[in-house]
This record gives C-alpha cells, structure tokens and sequence, in this order.
C-alpha cells in the first residue's frame, strides 16, 4: 500500500502546507523508504539547507536522523520528539492505514528550549566552516517541548481524519 493509494498527493501536499502554516517548520511526509512523496519544501532556517546541501550532511545527518526515528515511531506506534545529531528538533509521527506502517510525517528545524548547535560535529560531517554555521544558525526559532507535543497532537488528528492511524495503542 502507498500512501497516494489512500489519498491523492495533492491533498498529502495540502496536510505538509498546514503542518507548515502552523509550525513555521519543515515538514514532509515520507514512504516507507524514507523518501519524501511530494515536491513541496519549505525551510525553517538557514542552516538546515546548507547541511542537506553536501552528500555527507544529507547521508549521514539528516537522513539518519529520519530513518531511526521513523523505525521507531513504526516500532511504538507512537510519534517521537528528538534532536539530529546536528542538534535540532526533530519530530517524526508515524503514519499506519489499516494496521500497516505506510510513511511517517517528518518536521524539523528549530532548537528544543534546552538544545544548542553541534557546531563541530556539522564541520566535521560537513566540511562547512564553524563561522558560516554560526551564521546559519543566527536566526534558528527555538521552540518548548510542549509546543512540538501540540504540534505532534495536531498532526495525529490530521492523519486520523484522513482513515490512517498515526498512534497504535
């Protein structure tokens, strides 16, 4: 089963521009691989492009942090608020039609009220220079853990509305 089996690609395109609307940050819904279905980017801050920019910050940063976390919420059934090993928010919920794992939502983009930039691990994955990622990140929005778990709850209702199931008890 593939995600636009269950609803057109418009209308998931349509549930990422809310998500966005609403949370100012990335969001995209992904298959079961890991792959976003949709063309629609929208980005949270500078510093998360100039990283998904290199091969070694799109493989080994962002791709990794969607993968691990996707098998977990698809192993919980439940959604899952972490950081990148960049040191950024990131929230995936997974998303199950019929009891089966079909895609996930991803978002990202912001600093947990508690987090910080891993400077140094983005150099050294990346090859960017400290004082260009210090000037990415200037401008990065933080966010509370309560409002990435409102935003997690609103994204489970979304995907309830449409006949998935985005927590399985």
């Amino acid at each position: 089963m593939k995600l636009t089996d269950i609803i057109p690609l418009e209308d998931w395109m349509a549930i990422e521009r809310k998500i966005v609307a609403q949370s100012g940050l990335d969001a995209n819904i992904f298959d079961t691989n890991g792959r976003r279905i949709s063309t629609f980017k929208h980005w949270a801050n500078r510093l998360c492009p100039a990283i998904k920019d290199t091969d070694r910050g799109q493989s080994f940063i962002c791709a990794v942090a969607h993968m691990n976390l996707a098998t977990i919420a698809k192993n919980t059934g439940q959604g899952v608020i972490e950081e990148c090993d960049a040191g950024l928010l990131k929230l995936v919920v997974p998303i199950f039609y019929k009891d089966e794992f079909v895609g996930a939502v991803g978002m990202c983009g912001a600093l947990m009220d508690d987090g910080e930039i891993d400077d140094f691990m983005i150099n050294k994955t990346t090859d960017i220079e400290l004082a260009t990622i210090g000037e990415l990140a200037e401008d990065i929005p933080n966010i509370s853990r309560k409002k990435v778990e409102d935003l997690r709850d609103i994204i489970v209702a979304e995907i309830d509305q449409i006949g998935c199931q985005a927590v399985i008890p």
